[in-house]
């Protein structure tokens, strides 16, 4: 099997040299989409790729991270795309077993091993289960936040599952998604309407899951990964209207009418409670930001 890296940068000059010098100890064709980067991203991938062969696309605009991913995987060559944040560093080896995993279980997709700085794996984010109606509403009620280890939030993230041990599993993070070029177009690729980041992941396995596609996690695939890259670049205001936005989008997708409803109200109580938190200084996020935040997401999932 031949594989493709694709990788999609913005603003990303402080993690992609380590990215694709990981990547290119190995078997692997590598595909980066840099959406509209205004620091030196490109021209740190344009010395890579003066010694390495690195096919780059330049985007003009931002445009979101599933359109990026689709736009490069209409470039690539391989049978297994390799989704991959420029965050994410290959350990030696990891790409190779990550194909042998995926040919030995017949798997259409998988997830490696995403490690925290201390070597540990990243519980609760390798790996979560489709999220169902529950888990979301206790995310929008800050719930998870006061009570982290509740029974949904322990069920929702797998945190109790063993992430030394190879398994199936519903959802992987697409920070290091891999998926068979056959399964990727039978569903389409990304939804590109989860704009610019957020929900796309998780709506393509839950097509890939419908579709009887089989999804696996690898732990011999290991991949360090510092996190947050691009979202730590929005500001909180356009973190909670692009995060509940995307939820609203993805519900109302795979969830009924009564349910998109219920999680509606359920978000606009939840913005009001972190307002009520700012106020007394619970949050981090100013007042005026957290209600600038407040009205935005109003008007963006009602």
């Amino acid at each position: 099997m031949r594989c493709s890296a694709i990788i999609v940068t913005h603003n990303s000059g402080a993690t992609i040299e380590p990215c694709l010098e990981a990547l290119a100890g190995e078997d692997c064709e590598i595909v980066v989409v840099d959406n509209a980067s205004t620091d030196d991203t490109v021209h740190r991938i344009e010395e890579f790729v003066a010694w390495n062969p690195v096919r780059l696309i330049g985007n003009d605009e931002n445009l979101g991270f599933g359109a990026a991913v689709n736009q490069g995987a209409r470039e690539a060559t391989g049978d297994i795309l390799l989704l991959l944040n420029p965050d994410a560093i290959a350990e030696r080896g990891a790409v190779t077993a990550m194909l042998r995993c995926m040919q030995s279980t017949g798997a259409d997709a998988a997830g490696g091993a995403l490690l925290e700085a201390d070597g540990k794996p990243a519980r609760g984010f390798a790996f979560r289960r489709i999220p169902t109606l529950a888990p979301l509403l206790y995310e929008v009620l800050l719930v998870n936040h006061v009570w982290p280890g509740n029974p949904v939030n322990r069920r929702y993230r797998c945190l109790d599952a063993d992430y030394a041990q190879q398994q199936e599993v519903e959802q992987p993070a697409g920070a290091c998604l891999a998926v068979t070029r056959t399964a990727w177009d039978s569903v389409g690729g990304f939804d590109e309407q989860f704009f610019p980041v957020w929900f796309e992941d998780v709506d393509l396995c839950k097509r890939l899951l419908d579709s009887k596609s089989r999804i696996m996690y690898c732990p011999e695939a290991r991949f360090r990964h510092s996190g947050a890259h691009s979202v730590g670049q929005l500001s909180f205001r356009d973190r909670q209207i692009f995060w509940y936005t995307n939820m609203v989008r993805y519900a109302k997708k795979h969830f009924s009418k009564g349910q998109v409803f219920f999680l509606r109200m359920a978000i606009l109580k939840g913005m009001l409670l972190r307002s009520v938190a700012a106020l007394f200084g619970a949050r981090r996020a100013p007042l005026g930001e957290t209600l600038s935040a407040y009205c935005g997401v109003v008007r963006a999932v009602w």
